[in-house]
């Protein structure tokens, strides 16, 4: 009975669109007040012990150092380098948002941050030399979602705390997929502009701008050298890499580029505050929900189910990537997470994959879900920054979502995509 009022409230709760976090905390206090083994105090103390977590500081950290980057210029001027080298190719300013994505997301850790902080520079540029607008705002959207895999990451910090899986290991094994997007992301542009005749810039490529644009941006591209380099060499660990790409970002903004002043030191820590406040909320009270599940061995059961459909490792990851990807259109991917990881992650263990490659698998689920609708999280933030309604974004996010579904597939049954870096570098 507990078990039913559990998921049950959950799924009336969501239906009746309350925010997440509270809509977990009300369906968890709901169980505990049906009874079981477990007493209501469990859920304050929940709230408390789940953000006393030395892993978890990373992600407020993370969060700050990603909104310190757009305010302080960093983004530009990776821009600005990027657009000298690539700006002349056929669709040229597409090809250079991608690129521009992957380098930020190798800072901040989030998808939304990413499209917001891309998307307010590339955007308006774009249409006004005459892109499509539904292909540029889906195309920014969609490169977003690189934010949450090419590390350092925020869903997998969540995961490895979820789950006891490595988060230094996760971080190496995102590169590769991270890469594979961009790639595919960037021959689908070139491919699409060639057909509708979007050409590159007309400035001709001079090596001396080149090169100054290049040294303008040195401080901007150590970043990611920085925060990555130390965590695979063990000079620090990824929560305090976090705490280094924060202070980074901030000596860049006001130290190097001196576009980060007071005021928009303000509105970047406030940002950041409102953003780590609600993740802060959805953590505590999914935790206290996962507190449940385990009690009442809701994982198990499931896992016995799944394995007694079938035990065929390939049909088990293929309904188990149509569940989070269904998941992560109805849900953000952090209680999604904190929900399901400790449900599949035994699950996928027992045919034999390793949480690493599982964690990668899953992130990149829910990363999907940031440009799926209804929730859609990048596709919104898309449309708001370029005042468009949301169902512009929606014409063009099609074939973006079969390119990621595809990568998707390939990262799922090649497990050398994923567990390369990982395992050369351990």
């Amino acid at each position: 009975m507990v078990t039913f009022v559990l998921i049950a409230t959950l799924v009336v709760f969501l239906i009746a669109n309350l925010p997440v976090g509270i809509a977990i905390g009300m369906s968890t206090f709901s169980a505990l007040l049906e009874g079981g083994s477990m007493s209501l105090m469990s859920l304050p103390q929940a709230l408390v012990t789940a953000c006393d977590s030395f892993p978890i500081l990373a992600v407020p950290l993370f969060i700050l150092a990603g909104d310190l980057m757009g305010a302080g210029g960093v983004s530009k001027r990776i821009l600005d380098v990027c657009n000298e080298f690539f700006g002349r190719i056929t669709g040229g300013l597409a090809i250079v948002t991608v690129l521009v994505c992957m380098f930020f997301a190798a800072v901040s850790g989030s998808g939304p941050a990413t499209v917001a902080a891309v998307g307010s520079m590339v955007i308006p540029t774009m249409l006004e030399l005459g892109y499509n607008r539904s292909f540029v705002l889906a195309l920014v959207a969609t490169a977003g979602t690189i934010g949450v895999i090419i590390p350092p990451s925020i869903p997998m910090v969540i995961f490895g705390v979820s789950t006891g899986a490595s988060i230094t290991k996760m971080f190496m094994g995102g590169i590769l997929p991270g890469l594979l997007i961009g790639g595919v992301l960037i021959l689908y542009s070139y491919i699409y502009c060639k057909k509708s005749g979007f050409k590159g810039t007309s400035q001709s490529f001079d090596l001396k701008r080149a090169l100054k644009a290049t040294w303008d941006a040195k401080w901007a591209l150590a970043n990611p050298v920085i925060i990555l380099g130390g965590i695979y060499a063990g000079i620090f660990t990824p929560t305090e890499a976090a705490a280094v790409a924060a202070l980074y970002a901030l000596f860049c903004g006001t130290v190097i580029n001196r576009e980060l002043g007071w005021k928009k030191l303000y509105e970047a820590i406030a940002n950041s505050c409102c953003t780590t406040g609600t993740v802060m909320v959805i953590l505590g009270f999914a935790t206290a929900f996962s507190k449940v599940m385990t009690v009442e061995k809701i994982p198990q059961e499931i896992t016995e189910a799944l394995l007694g459909f079938t035990s065929n490792g390939v049909i088990l990851l293929l309904l188990i990537n149509v569940l989070l990807l269904i998941v992560g259109a109805f849900m953000d991917q952090t209680p999604a997470i904190l929900i399901l990881a400790p449900i599949l992650t035994p699950i996928a263990t027992s045919i034999g994959l390793d949480p690493v490659h599982f964690g990668i698998i899953m992130v990149f689920n829910l990363a999907i879900g940031f440009i799926t609708p209804p929730l859609g999280m990048c596709m919104f933030v898309a449309a708001r920054i370029s005042n468009s309604k949301l169902e512009v974004v929606l014409k063009g996010i099609t074939p973006f979502i079969l390119l990621m579904i595809g990568v998707l597939m390939l990262v799922t049954y090649i497990p050398e995509i994923t567990m390369l870096i990982p395992n050369l570098l351990s």
